[in-house]
């Protein structure tokens, strides 16, 4: 015959209760946190749900690389991709540049991956050799307890490299559309297992530059696949592709308006002559001309553009995060998705032509709703291009006052009270 038992629970049931609460809790004591970012942000990354990363179910030890990592809350770009990618969910998500686009990808995407399963289980695309740098690095950063291997490839490095590293378990491979497809055409890279797509700078990966390797690769992919595309801005194309290999895809805008919030923008008009000429050489050979007239100023100055060796571009790249030098010439190879926190001041000196161009360019100030800087050297010639962009992108550049705020562009300036 059953007897009912005394539910009430014992005290010996409340203090293992209370020692599994306190375990809970001593994992975020021990964190390793990077001292917490104190700048004043804008509603770009503040105007969020109020969640926290803890609320999406994440592995533990995925948890520990973010917080470690600095990320404090989800962005609204992570809050609305997070738990959709996580659930299987084809994305096309279109947010501005620097409000945490990189993490709201990457999170889902080392959360789905199976450490024990040593295949390629995810690939990411970016459309430049830089990029791809950066978003490997981020990856390693954020899954750094969790086993999980993760490769860079692109192009401009030794094929025979690449052999011998797939010969390794690699679960996540970071790369560039053509140097992607090449290994996948070749068999070098197995992805029957490869459920996972980025396409992250989609618009530039749509481009016609990119387009035939991207769809190449996704021809080699499983039928039974996820892809998860981001980008600040979407070409018309977008729809055909999405018709042709997105399911069902969850769309995301939080384009509100297209500049970030916290960046001030400036113009300064001046003749050409008053600026470093050189009409009939390449555009790199201006970069290094420029860098060169800055130095005999008496600043230092790295530069970089797309015609220097990988090894020289790498070491410029690397130098220059780790704040080796304050200054950097680069062309608009530099302009997509580079995520170096220090930078507070982007001056065009060659006013670009196109709203996109020019978005791109002044977002790699003003990262992660923090305050930046953007000057732009106009001519006379310029000033169509100038009004274009203005009503293009629903924003105004005013000429640049005798005196400029401080606080735009220190970040020492920039500390709030909290």
């Amino acid at each position: 015959m059953a007897t009912a038992t005394n539910r009430t629970p014992s005290a010996a049931t409340n203090n293992v209760r209370n020692a599994n609460s306190k375990k809970t809790e001593d994992w975020k004591q021990n964190l390793h946190r990077p001292a917490p970012d104190k700048r004043i942000r804008t509603s770009d990354v503040t105007n969020t749900k109020g969640n926290d990363f803890e609320d999406y179910c994440l592995k533990r030890d995925l948890l520990i690389g973010i917080f470690e990592k600095g990320f404090e809350k989800p962005s609204p770009i992570q809050e609305e991709s997070i738990p959709v990618a996580v659930s299987g969910k084809d994305i096309i998500a279109r947010a501005k540049n620097g409000t945490g686009k990189t993490g709201a990808y990457l999170i889902p995407l080392l959360q789905l991956t199976d450490p024990d399963k040593n295949v390629v289980q995810s690939i990411v695309l970016v459309p430049t050799r830089e990029l791809a740098l950066q978003t490997s690095q981020i990856c390693k950063e954020l899954g750094k307890h969790m086993q999980i291997n993760v490769m860079v490839t692109t192009g401009g490095t030794n094929l025979r490299d690449d052999i011998m590293r797939l010969n390794d378990p690699v679960h996540v491979m970071v790369a560039t559309p053509g140097r992607m497809f090449d290994l996948a055409r070749r068999n070098i890279a197995d992805l029957n297992n490869c459920k996972l797509l980025v396409l992250d700078e989609a618009d530039k990966l749509l481009s016609m530059d990119s387009n035939e390797y991207l769809e190449g690769l996704i021809r080699l992919l499983p039928d039974r696949r996820q892809i998860l595309m981001y980008s600040a801005t979407f070409p018309v194309s977008v729809c055909s592709f999405k018709d042709r290999h997105l399911h069902n895809a969850f769309e995301i805008n939080l384009m509100d308006d297209l500049t970030l919030k916290g960046i001030t923008q400036y113009y300064a008009h001046v003749h050409e002559r008053q600026k470093v000429h050189c009409l009939n050489t390449l555009f790199a050979k201006r970069v290094e001309l420029l860098a060169k007239k800055i130095t005999q100023l008496g600043y230092s100055c790295f530069y970089i553009h797309a015609q220097m060796s990988q090894q020289d571009r790498n070491r410029v790249f690397h130098d220059f995060r780790r704040g080796e030098c304050r200054n950097l010439v680069c062309t608009d190879l530099f302009t997509r998705g580079i995520d170096i926190q220090a930078v507070n001041v982007v001056i065009n000196f060659d006013f670009p032509i196109s709203s996109e161009t020019y978005l791109h360019r002044i977002g790699r100030s003003g990262r992660f709703g923090h305050l930046g800087l953007a000057i732009n050297l106009v001519t006379p010639n310029d000033r169509r291009s100038l009004y274009q962009i203005e009503e293009e992108l629903a924003t105004t550049i005013k000429a640049i006052p005798q005196n400029v705020d401080a606080r735009l562009y220190v970040a020492e300036f920039q500390m709030s009270d909290q």
